[in-house]
């Protein structure tokens, strides 16, 4: 089951979170955190996992109107699988398929826009 957008990239690791970064911005989205899940795996139960990253990604108007409606709804990560660069998000569709507040559809649909556009723009 998909739960996310996902998009190969032709990037290293490294350049996939600039130019992530650089494409959220441009669609009105900022990186809050960062969770290097390699890191935290390897500090914290001594297992090596390839590169992962959490990206914290953030519109500040749309995460106070959903967060306001519903508190539990938030995912962006890029990470290295086969020696491929993968960005993904999750789709706000599915994060309120199960919400019944019309708005918070509104926001998931322009929101899936965005980061689409930002996806695409890598």
């Amino acid at each position: 089951m998909d739960y996310g957008m996902l998009r190969e990239v032709n990037l290293s690791y490294e350049e996939a979170i600039e130019r992530v970064t650089a494409s959220l911005k441009e669609q009105g989205f900022g990186v809050l955190t960062e969770i290097d899940v390699k890191a935290t795996f390897k500090k914290k139960l001594d297992i090596d996992w390839p590169q992962f990253k959490i990206l914290g990604a953030c519109s500040p108007g749309f995460a106070h109107e959903v967060l306001s409606l519903n508190p539990q709804l938030s995912l962006m990560v890029v990470r290295v699988e086969d020696g491929k660069t993968l960005v993904s998000a999750i789709d706000p569709m599915m994060m309120v398929a199960n919400e019944n507040h019309p708005r918070l559809h509104e926001i998931a649909t322009e929101v899936k826009t965005k980061l689409t556009a930002a996806l695409e723009a890598l």
